[in-house]
């Protein structure tokens, strides 16, 4: 069977992890990244397809709610007056509105929806990824450049649901999702922040902070 090299940390010690009726999945033994071989990865139309098919209404409670998970310890650490952006806003941002709506100035990028490539030649206090790491098809480059944007004491949130030990790969709903190319566990974010030499906080299992 071809190997395939960690998108993550690009080490060629992986194996497959799993197969099910539409892809394969290989896991790194290094960082633990999961991912699926870019064979099974998803048409750029195709995508965006799924994407738009997504409801995010700023003005839906629930949404806010589940947005909350990452705004509100980022709040906790933020300075007045704070810069942020929102990358992978997709449509209809919400996040941005919450933090606006507490006098932070926050930018958008999406590759599909807000595609500003001028945002990756500022810097920012503040950078949130919700609900997009698992879509990277190059995770170490759009990563480590999110991170190279941080200003000093700069915070950088993620939320992704991660494997853990608890998790059943075979019935865990969140890999079925043919869009979710790539799987993050505790153990690959603090390999991450070993990397990045950054303070990494486990905020729950769908919640991580990294800050320089």
């Amino acid at each position: 069977m071809k190997s395939h090299n960690c998108p993550l940390c690009s080490s060629n010690k992986t194996q497959l992890y799993h197969t099910d009726d539409t892809r394969q999945y290989h896991a790194c033994c290094v960082c633990e990244f999961v991912f699926v071989p870019s064979a099974f990865h998803l048409s750029e139309v195709d995508e965006k397809s799924r994407y738009d098919q997504h409801n995010n209404d700023p003005n839906d409670t629930d949404y806010r709610r589940f947005l909350s998970q990452v705004a509100k310890p980022l709040l906790e650490r933020l300075p007045k007056q704070a810069k942020g952006l929102d990358f992978g806003c997709g449509p209809g941002p919400t996040l941005s509105v919450m933090f606006e709506e507490q006098g932070y100035t926050v930018d958008l990028f999406d590759k599909f929806y807000a595609q500003n490539d001028a945002v990756f030649h500022c810097k920012y206090d503040f950078i949130t990824a919700t609900e997009v790491v698992e879509h990277l098809s190059q995770p170490a480059f759009e990563l480590s450049r999110l991170c190279d944007m941080l200003n000093p004491s700069g915070v950088l949130g993620v939320m992704t649901e991660m494997l853990s030990d608890s998790v059943s790969f075979t019935d865990w709903y969140y890999k079925n999702d043919p869009s979710h190319i790539g799987f993050f566990s505790r153990k690959t974010f603090l390999y991450l922040a070993k990397l990045w030499q950054l303070k990494l906080t486990i905020v729950s299992d769908r919640v991580v902070i990294f800050e320089k």
